[in-house]
């Protein structure tokens, strides 16, 4: 089965709120083929607001006015501004859940093992349950009795001015990803790491306590932060203990070291990798950088049989929209892109939220900036959001004409990707037995096939232009099915054809 996730940023869509993905949304989603709804920023994080039952970090520690959904201050909690009443908020957490399993989809939410915020507290936990870093023995640098690194006798030196009163730490800590108590305005300042070592400690505990209770909650898989940062030991025994009460859940690591790729899923156990590394960096260097397309054909070489276990992807919260003026330009000048993504293997796809309809990420965000990203640190309005809210809860209304021809595309592509060929079959590239008119540095073509159905696909990176493939007899030998050959297809510019043949 070829899986589609959706990832979407709750405070951004409709009016913010849980009750805004409604039935409505679900449907929708439902409807492009989704599986899976990633929900990012559900953790209750640091923020600077101080209404709708938040209650604001300081501002050294808190990036933006929103805040980052990876500086959680409570594990056990979620978001109050994404409740219509934050005093009810896990309740309306809970019906979310519901809607969401009721419209055929499953749930997923952010695992982030590596940190947490500076000002971590956790009040929503269960009776008994002591707060990370409660009973730390501030006075040793490292201990495995502690969750967190200290500094003794120094004071934490934070690079962002402030208005009022400084930040006050005292030891200081270290940073989620670094190791001092002066991290720069680049690092993760806001953040503070977790001490695991590669051993069971306590810290191993809190953390399952932590992944089982929100298992208990109706959540069907966890997307894991920068598992990399993590002792690997770790990872293993969470995944393992977890699936034992809960085989259903799925894992899914942010990875981005493409030689510890079957490590990860062999020895770790999950059960899908980001391939941002893999896939993602080079479709968009074919794309963006003139890299030869030759490169798609190494890329899939060296992932081999791992193929399935990768999670593929054109965009993410980490990532430039592929429309952006940092990216492709535009939706369109990103078709050839999404047709290798999406078609070229039987791993799940991932959407993010907005993609569908060309959001450009071009908006000049007050913390963000026009970086091509849609920011998670600024409380924001997204005009292609917006419309596509709008259209789905008024029959198509909202979107503009563009936005609805980049939909319709999306639509067509989401559905072929659900054909047994694709969700199921074997895949042929064929870059390497073409003729003249195949330009093979701008030129992408492969076979999907189950053996009853077979199709071909052609990517072109280049201008528009007339391409024939050849098909040798090893594809039909290999596919287990007969072929007719050459194949010619007109293939506009950036774009790609899928065919049955």
């Amino acid at each position: 089965m070829k899986r589609i996730l959706y990832q979407m940023l709750p405070r951004l869509w409709g009016n913010g709120k849980f009750s805004a993905v409604d039935a409505a949304s679900l449907d929708y989603l439902r409807g492009l083929g989704v599986d899976y709804v990633w929900y990012t920023g559900i953790i209750r994080h640091a923020t600077r607001k101080a209404d709708e039952g938040c209650t604001p970090s300081h501002e050294q520690i808190v990036k933006g006015e929103a805040g980052s959904p990876y500086a959680i201050t409570d594990y056990y909690d979620v978001n109050p501004y994404l409740a219509e009443n934050p005093e009810q908020r896990m309740k309306e957490f809970l019906e979310l859940m519901e809607r969401t399993h009721r419209h055929g989809l499953k749930a997923i939410m952010d695992f982030v093992p590596n940190h947490v915020a500076r000002d971590y507290n956790s009040l929503a936990a269960p009776a008994g349950v002591r707060s990370l870093g409660a009973d730390d023995d501030t006075s040793f640098h490292w201990s495995p009795e502690n969750d967190f690194y200290y500094y003794p006798g120094e004071t934490l030196r934070l690079p962002e001015p402030c208005k009022g009163n400084a930040y006050y730490e005292y030891p200081a800590k270290a940073s989620g990803n670094c190791f001092s108590p002066s991290p720069a305005v680049t690092d993760w300042y806001e953040t503070i790491k977790l001490n695991y070592c590669d051993f069971h400690t306590g810290t191993w505990d809190k953390m399952y306590e932590i992944v089982r209770f929100w298992a208990l909650k109706g959540v069907d898989g966890f997307r894991c932060d920068m598992v990399e940062l993590v002792p690997a030991s770790f990872m293993k025994w969470l995944i393992a203990r977890i699936k034992d009460e809960f085989p259903q859940v799925i894992f899914i690591a942010e990875v981005y070291e493409k030689e510890k790729y079957r490590m990860y899923v062999d020895e770790v156990g999950f059960d899908l990798l980001y391939d941002k590394s893999g896939l993602y960096d080079t479709v968009r260097a074919v794309t963006c950088d003139g890299k030869s397309a030759c490169a798609l054909t190494w890329n899939w070489q060296f992932l081999d049989d791992l193929q399935p276990r990768m999670l593929d992807f054109l965009e993410n919260h980490d990532e430039q929209r592929m429309a952006s003026d940092f990216f492709a330009g535009s939706a369109e000048a990103g078709y050839a892109a999404l047709g290798v993504a999406l078609l070229l293997n039987t791993a799940p796809f991932m959407l993010y939220f907005g993609q569908e309809v060309g959001e450009r990420g071009m908006d000049n965000e007050p913390f963000s900036g026009i970086n091509g990203r849609t920011s998670i640190f600024d409380w924001w309005t997204v005009e292609s959001l917006q419309a596509l809210y709008k259209s789905i809860h008024t029959e198509g209304n909202g979107l503009s004409e563009h936005q609805k021809a980049v939909l319709d595309r999306y639509q067509e592509a989401l559905r072929l990707a659900k054909q047994p060929a694709f969700a199921e079959g074997k895949t042929y590239d064929l870059g390497y037995c073409q003729q003249a008119g195949f330009n093979p540095d701008r030129h992408f073509a492969f076979l999907r096939s189950n053996g009853t159905e077979t199709w071909l696909i052609v990517a072109n990176f280049g201008p528009s232009a007339e391409i024939t493939i050849h098909i040798p007899t090893a594809a039909a030998d290999y596919l287990g099915t007969s072929l007719v050959t050459p194949v010619t297809l007109r293939v506009p510019a950036q774009d790609f054809v899928a065919t049955r043949i």
